[in-house]
């Protein structure tokens, strides 16, 4: 059963280190591969978002058990890999916060959607899709918060009202590519019109091209990363967001909520995904935990060929093989 997943996930993996190799020896520079992420982000993805969540089935009203599932995984996480950041390490609260960030941050689009895609088909993807709603601007307020208020901690300032990091959170999600998809599709879904034949046609094509094209950047862009200094607080993180966040996110699923098996196995599988760059980026900006991101980052998406596979032959023993 392992090799059998293992050969479906593989080419999902390939794809990203064929990425890397790309970037790594020259044949691509750096600056391709960022403007082929950017035309991912930008075009790509929010194509197949649109196109994907106006033909889904959303005839059970708002997924909320879906969303606590994952989000328990999530605050699970984060508070873990605070704790090791700060009571293990002894780093400051900033820091602490990026040791959070990178043990709960998956990446949904960049990897999530493309294993998911291959696993369980266009069914699978509309737990994931709905889970993608509402995640980055979640993710992105909470984060904006718990960065400024942790700095706010290691500089012996006031902190910013909750009210100006809300806001200015919401100033620069609501300019994001991703959640104008995710309000247009559902405008859409309420006018009951279907696309015109041409439309499909064009968007399908477009839409084609975002998951392979989201691996390769994803693994030109693993060239900046790579591994970096202290290697242990990274792999320690890299655990949490590997196998704490999706078994919580599984056991939340299967049995405190009782979802149906695919959207439980989905789910499992994105919060099992690597740590997303964000991480890095907030590391970044603040000045500090930059290895422990790069590490987590780096080690969650080596290691993730393996682990994806174990977990897609743990959720089709648990749920049966023909659970779908």
């Amino acid at each position: 059963m392992i090799a059998q997943t293992f050969s479906i996930v593989a080419p999902v993996f390939l794809l990203i280190g064929i990425g890397y190799c790309l970037a790594r020896f020259g044949v691509l520079s750096q600056g391709i591969g960022d403007a082929l992420g950017q035309f991912v982000f930008v075009v790509a993805l929010p194509v197949l978002v649109f196109r994907s969540l106006i033909g889904a089935d959303l005839s059970g009203g708002l997924p909320f058990a879906l969303w606590a599932s994952y989000f328990l995984g999530v605050a699970t996480a984060w508070i873990l890999g605070t704790l090791v950041i700060r009571k293990g390490f002894g780093r400051e609260a900033r820091a602490g916060a990026i040791g959070g960030i990178s043990s709960s941050y998956a990446n949904l689009l960049l990897v999530g959607m493309p294993v998911v895609a291959a696993v369980y088909g266009n069914a699978g993807l509309v737990p994931v899709l709905l889970i993608i709603s509402i995640h980055l601007a979640t993710m992105t307020i909470v984060m904006a918060i718990a960065m400024e208020r942790t700095a706010a901690i290691d500089s012996g300032t006031a902190m910013p009202s909750l009210g100006k990091l809300v806001l200015d959170a919401g100033r620069n999600i609501i300019t994001n590519p991703l959640i104008i998809t995710i309000l247009l599709a559902f405008a859409w879904r309420q006018t009951g019109l279907e696309l015109p034949e041409l439309g499909e046609e064009v968007l399908g094509r477009i839409a084609a091209t975002a998951l392979p094209l989201a691996l390769l950047s994803l693994g030109m862009s693993l060239v900046q990363y790579g591994l970096r200094g202290n290697m242990l607080p990274g792999f320690l993180l890299g655990s949490i967001k590997i196998i704490v966040m999706p078994t919580v996110v599984f056991l939340a699923g299967a049995f405190l909520f009782q979802l149906p098996p695919l959207w439980v196995a989905a789910a499992t599988l994105v919060a099992g995904c690597p740590t997303g760059v964000n991480a890095y980026i907030f590391a970044n900006r603040y000045g500090t935990g930059h290895a422990m991101s790069a590490n987590a980052i780096t080690m969650t998406t080596l290691s993730a060929i393996v682990t994806t596979s174990l977990w897609v032959s743990f959720l089709s023993f648990w749920f049966g093989r023909d659970f779908l």
